[in-house]
């Protein structure tokens, strides 16, 4: 089942339940899902349903930050909730040492030696772990690992 579908049916389950919580959020998401074809002028794939899912997370999360910051903890929650729902979508995060592994083998893949190369090693983690991980953590291990 594509991930639109099971968006679809979660929506209709959240409806029959009567969690408006979760049906807030996934309405937000096919929203932006359909956002994003209308955009394109085309039916988009499951790569392209995991980007508008990161970016959403990414957006939550630094709206997390700004809240926090402002001593709006409510708000705050509002938000973590979200991102919890949001996160069930998303595919198993990289831990660690697999995401070390996965920057060892981009080093090597385009012999990236110095600082100036980040853009590169970011590049082929991208293409081969979509939605699996922070592209920000990714760029901090990438920076560390070329010093």
């Amino acid at each position: 089942m594509s991930l639109k579908a099971q968006l679809t049916e979660d929506m209709k389950s959240a409806m029959r339940a009567s969690d408006k919580s979760r049906l807030g959020v996934i309405r937000l998401i096919l929203a932006a899902v359909k956002q994003r074809e209308v955009d394109t002028r085309s039916e988009i794939g499951e790569a392209e349903v995991l980007q508008t899912l990161e970016k959403m997370l990414k957006q939550r999360r630094d709206s997390v930050q700004q809240f926090m910051a402002a001593g709006r903890d409510d708000l705050a929650a509002v938000e973590e909730a979200e991102i919890a729902i949001i996160a069930d979508y998303l595919p198993r995060a990289l831990d660690a040492s697999e995401l070390g592994e996965l920057i060892d083998a981009a080093v090597a893949a385009t012999g990236a030696s110095r600082p100036q190369d980040l853009g590169k090693i970011v590049a082929h983690v991208k293409t081969h772990a979509v939605g699996r991980a922070d592209m920000a953590l990714v760029a901090n291990l990438a920076k560390q690992r070329l010093k």
